[in-house]
């Protein structure tokens, strides 16, 4: 007998639709009062709420779109963020929440300009810093604009795109961390604002990648994250008085971060390793010599899981975001002592998603390492399920899978599947040297790592012909290349906002993103033929087996394009393809009636194709 897809009242598809379901929280920012700000997707798309001292849960903002935000340093005063349907044509907007009727459903933008992206860079009590494309559509100027008459001031207008603007706390220097053309790579720029000079204070012609800035109270210097003179991440400080950056803290193998609170004095310590957090504290000392760390004091997490934390301006207040692949998202806080003693630190959960009991009924998940056929081996989370395998491949490529809550990977282990969440080279968290073995010509050296895990799947008893690729955006291009460069490993694909061809994909991708893909897969002009070469829809006659192409209409970084093309060349062949089009959606799926709808489909789907091979 054939196998059939579940029926639509199938327990198991009851259950990953409760899955789907469950609200997560996440924490964006915490006032010195100890209320926190948090993203939560309650009502089916993720606003900001407010959790208060007193333990009650306010809803701010009910927009048609995803609205985040943060407050305005020592004031309740939000400055939020939010786009249309997908488009990522962010707009700004200001909300005084003890004034207003909440939540709030729509209020005028700061800059009425719905045609292009205002995304927030830096923010203090007197003004903001916001990066925009309104002046030619591709680059992206620096205004500073204050918030009670709304006066700007051009801050810079040389092209590129910026990921941060960090101010000194005497106003004198601002920091621009920006792209720069080296792959994964950034620059930091140091404005001097009395002078109205920029200095570049990081080498341009070096990869290497610079994270958050927090200054010192005194503006005597910054630390900033960096990998451009250690492989995995370290802190580094940049000490304005000598123009010379100082190492600080480094461990092998482990990502560093440092976040210091707006006074200055205490440090917010992150390690990443094996996709898994630690977070510390400390305090802060300085002197005429570098800044020194006082004793670190462990934050005490509930279990093994990613965490990432905002502190307040006072320092005296925590906030934690923690999920594992058992435990869906949800913020917890802490109030912190003037001076820090011997620790840990407790956190007390804040918010609660009813219905999350259903998580902890899944099975466990396990890190290995996966060899290779070049002797490198593949990092990757594995849950044990049936003789059935289905591998989830993230984004980015300059991304990586994490230890932390899932629900598309949650909903593949309710159906039964062994589930594996790979991170084949090119994706970061493993040190800058994997990050970079699939830039340009070595693209496919990825694509060869999913032969590799298939491979050690058979090896551990899973069905070789029983084994299916499953991925968004890059994971979607991989969902395609691995069906087409080696379709006799794969019983079936879902493909999410994925790259048919890397060629359509680099012409039509949005102007101001080109050049920033470019670092990573080349560029047309110099290298079409290597982007010819590692796209799936040339050989699209090879994938013979089923196929689900998902996508987002108004998607600004793969257009609908790259999914017409392939579904319309698979069905072509006579090959199964069922295509899933969201009209209120960009790069993936944020409103949960169409999660609802497409990733049980999927779940359908995939039972459905790997079974069929037992028939």
């Amino acid at each position: 007998m054939t196998p059939e897809m579940y029926p639509s009242s199938h327990p198991v598809l009851d259950d990953v639709k409760k899955l789907l379901n469950l609200p997560v929280s996440l924490a964006v920012d915490v006032a010195d009062d100890g209320t926190l700000l948090t993203n939560t997707n309650i009502g089916g798309t993720s606003q900001l709420w407010e959790v208060r001292p007193d333990g009650a849960r306010v809803q701010l903002t009910d927009f048609s779109s995803t609205a985040t935000g943060r407050y305005l340093p020592g004031s309740r005063k939000l400055l939020i963020s939010s786009d249309t349907d997908g488009n990522e044509r962010h707009q700004l907007y200001l909300l005084d929440p003890e004034s207003a009727v909440l939540p709030v459903s729509s209020l005028p933008a700061l800059i009425d300009d719905p045609e292009h992206i205002y995304q927030l860079m830096a923010l203090d009590a007197e003004s903001l810093v916001y990066s925009t494309n309104r002046r030619n559509e591709v680059d992206f100027d620096l205004i500073r604009r204050r918030h009670f008459d709304g006066e700007e001031e051009i801050l810079w207008a040389g092209g590129g795109n910026f990921a941060q603007v960090s101010a000194s706390p005497d106003g004198r220097y601002l920091v621009s961390n920006a792209m720069s053309l080296q792959p994964a790579s950034n620059t930091l720029r140091l404005l001097d604002v009395v002078a109205k000079q920029w200095q570049v204070i990081t080498a341009e012609d070096i990869p290497g990648q610079y994270g958050e800035v927090s200054w010192l109270a005194d503006s005597s210097g910054f630390f900033s994250s960096q990998d451009a003179d250690t492989d995995f991440r370290s802190v580094s400080f940049y000490r304005i008085a000598d123009s010379r950056w100082h190492s600080f803290l480094a461990e092998p193998e482990v990502n560093v971060t440092i976040r210091l609170n707006e006074a200055g004095n205490r440090a917010l310590i992150q390690r990443l390793k094996d996709g898994q957090s630690t977070l510390s504290l400390s305090d802060l000392h300085t002197g005429d010599n570098l800044p020194e760390l006082g004793p670190e004091v462990p934050v005490s997490l509930p279990e093994a899981g990613y965490a990432v934390a905002e502190i307040s301006a006072n320092g005296q207040q925590l906030a934690v975001t923690f999920s594992s692949p058992t435990f869906p998202d949800e913020v917890f806080s802490a109030a912190l002592a003037e001076h820090l003693g011997e620790g840990p630190i407790s956190l007390t959960q804040r918010t609660f998603a009813e219905g999350r009991e259903i998580a902890k009924k899944l099975p466990s998940t396990e890190l290995v390492r996966i060899p290779t056929r070049d002797g490198e081996q593949i990092p990757a989370f594995v849950t044990r399920g049936d003789a059935s395998a289905v591998l989830n491949i993230h984004g980015g490529p300059e991304a990586a899978s994490l230890y932390q809550w899932s629900p598309r990977n949650a909903a593949l282990m309710l159906s039964g599947h062994t589930v594996v969440v790979p991170n084949v080279r090119g994706s970061s968290g493993y040190g800058r040297r994997w990050m970079s073995m699939d830039d340009v010509e070595l693209r496919l050296d990825s694509v060869e790592d999913l032969v590799d895990i298939h491979r050690w799947l058979v090896g551990s008893g899973i069905n070789a012909g029983r084994v299916a690729l499953y991925g968004g955006s890059y994971g979607g291009y991989m969902v395609l290349a691995g069906m087409t460069f080696h379709p006799e490993y794969w019983a079936a694909g879902v493909d999410i906002v994925g790259m048919s061809s890397l060629v359509t994909f680099m012409e039509n991708t949005s102007p101001y993103r080109r050049a920033y893909r470019e670092r990573e897969y080349g560029s047309v002009e110099q290298h079409r033929q290597v982007l010819q070469d590692a796209s799936p829809l040339p050989r699209i006659q090879k994938l013979a087996k089923p196929l689900m192409v998902i996508h987002g209409a108004n998607d600004p970084r793969v257009p609908l394009s790259e999914a017409e093309q392939v579904a319309a060349a698979v069905r072509a062949n006579g090959s199964e393809c069922e295509m899933l089009v969201y009209s209120d959606e960009g790069h993936g799926l944020s409103r949960r009636k169409n999660q609802l709808d497409a990733y049980p489909r999927a779940v359908e789907f995939l039972r459905r194709t790997l079974d069929a091979v037992l028939s």
